[in-house]
């Protein structure tokens, strides 16, 4: 959903967009986003987009609590997302993403595929889509289908020009 306080605003050319994303893990599957609205069928990391003086810890805490209805800890700063890219009507986005590692506390364990997110868009649920088993779908950042963060180091910086 939109805010006037999101960090996501037109540009000569396009649209620039700041958000933060959840790595969430339970064993090699990630829980994601998806949203059966959009024209294109993919998934898509739980979080959002910054808002205006957020920091990116509380604008993710905050995301998840919104998508997940839960309060969750994260663990460490993973990764850097660059991303250039056309959307669906064919305008430009220059996309900075930051992706932290969270804690899998039971309860966010105990997410069901198919659960629908609190305060994500009309529609939008929640999936656990397992990394090894995943050819025939599109996720968003690329970079989940490959990186097992649970094992890489420092923070990994991605760019993507589409």
């Amino acid at each position: 959903m939109s805010d006037p306080r999101d960090c996501s605003f037109r540009a000569a050319g396009g649209r620039f967009n700041y958000r933060v994303g959840a790595i969430i893990a339970k064993g090699d599957q990630l829980l994601l986003a998806r949203n059966p609205q959009e024209k294109r069928a993919f998934y898509y990391s739980v979080g959002g987009r910054v808002r205006f003086g957020e920091s990116l810890e509380e604008a993710l805490l905050r995301e998840l609590r919104e998508e997940t209805g839960l309060d969750c800890k994260l663990e460490r700063l993973a990764a850097i997302h660059e991303n250039f890219f056309p959307d669906d009507d064919g305008v430009l986005w220059h996309e900075l993403a930051v992706f932290f590692t969270v804690q899998l506390s039971p309860e966010l364990a105990a997410i069901e595929s198919g659960r629908r997110t609190d305060h994500g868009p009309a529609g939008e649920y929640l999936e656990w889509v397992d990394r090894r088993d995943c050819a025939g779908l599109t996720i968003y950042p690329g970079f989940f289908r490959t990186v097992d963060f649970s094992r890489a180091q420092g923070v990994l910086h991605v760019l993507d020009r589409e």
